[in-house]
């Protein structure tokens, strides 16, 4: 069994992106200020430009709230956007202006909320497999979250960047080009990279080639997949997003999602050293994400036949 311990002159910085959501982003910092090893962080926070001058006044308020947290952090430097980059062009510049100064980063955004042994599990981790040529991305939220393995972590291929990490001489190849890689995946690269067609990942590079959306994450696994990386998951979540009630851009509103999630609190990072996918996961994940189409898809045609959208609403909460 390996375990591994970050020594506290080697946590790295935080990210936090911001814009327009004041009591998310109190709500994402208040929890990350609670963690252990908040004192030896520092925290950069990035917010996008405002588009309007409801925008700016409300950014105001989020510059208090990030001040107001100084205390808990060993540094803090807010980073106000003059334009609005859009939060696919921020997060990418946010990521590569601070990882090219620090050479490791934690990134959040303002709707994800952490528990108090976030940071430790990230740092540790980044630590277990700064030299690991093979792993790319480390990941704090999980679908699966098996309380039972609460200690345990799987590698396998798809990022998740509900409270993430990685190393500079990994995101140096990070691209953003829908149409290159359209044109470089086979349909047996497609298949692998979709997770036998769950029709949630490859879809995304198409919307975006199509200008449907704008979006960066898809592309860091793209750009992960391309290379033979694996990513780290917790079987027990760290991290969990509350933006799923309609206030973001990119998360509509999901009242299944914005149930309270159990999270991993005082877990112990036990790294890998057999460097492989982790099958049993890749199956697990696979089947859910192949069941949450499946279902959706059958009850969206029986709404279409038999059913008005208040009744399919409270079915579809079940599912």
């Amino acid at each position: 069994m390996n375990t591994t311990n970050t020594n506290s002159q080697n946590y790295a910085p935080v990210v936090l992106i911001a814009f327009n959501r004041p009591e998310h982003t109190k709500k994402a910092i208040s929890a990350l200020a609670q963690n252990i090893g908040a004192k030896d962080t520092e925290l950069y926070c990035f917010i996008d430009g405002a588009r309007n001058a409801d925008e700016v006044d409300i950014q105001k308020t989020i510059v208090d709230i990030v001040n107001k947290n100084l205390k808990y952090f060993k540094s803090i430097c807010i980073i106000q956007r003059k334009a609005n980059l859009g939060l696919a062009k921020n997060i990418i510049q946010a990521v590569t202006e601070v990882i090219s100064k620090h050479g490791k980063v934690i990134v959040l955004e303002d709707d994800i909320v952490t528990s108090k042994a976030f940071l430790k599990f990230m740092n540790d981790a980044l630590h277990y497999y700064k030299h690991e040529k093979k792993i790319w991305h480390i990941a704090a939220h999980t679908e699966l979250n098996f309380e039972q393995r609460k200690n345990e972590i799987f590698l396998w291929r798809v990022m998740n960047c509900w409270g993430w990490a990685t190393w500079q001489n990994r995101w140096r190849h990070f691209e953003k080009n829908p149409e290159l890689l359209i044109d470089e995946f086979s349909e047996q690269m497609i298949r692998e990279f979709d997770l036998n067609r769950s029709g949630k990942f490859w879809s995304q590079v198409i919307a975006n080639a199509e200008n449907k959306i704008n979006t960066w994450a898809i592309f860091w696994y793209a750009t992960i997949f391309k290379h033979g990386g694996l990513c780290v998951n917790p079987y027990l979540s760290y991290a969990a997003n509350i933006g799923f009630d309609g206030s973001g851009v990119h998360c509509g509103a999901d009242e299944r999602r914005m149930v309270k999630q159990l999270l991993n609190q005082n877990g112990k990072f036990i790294g890998k050293t057999e460097i492989v996918e982790d099958f049993e996961a890749l199956a697990l994940m696979r089947k859910a994400y192949l069941s949450k189409k499946s279902v959706r898809y059958y009850m969206h045609i029986l709404m279409i036949k038999f059913f008005s959208k208040e009744i399919l609403k409270k079915i579809l909460m079940k599912f």
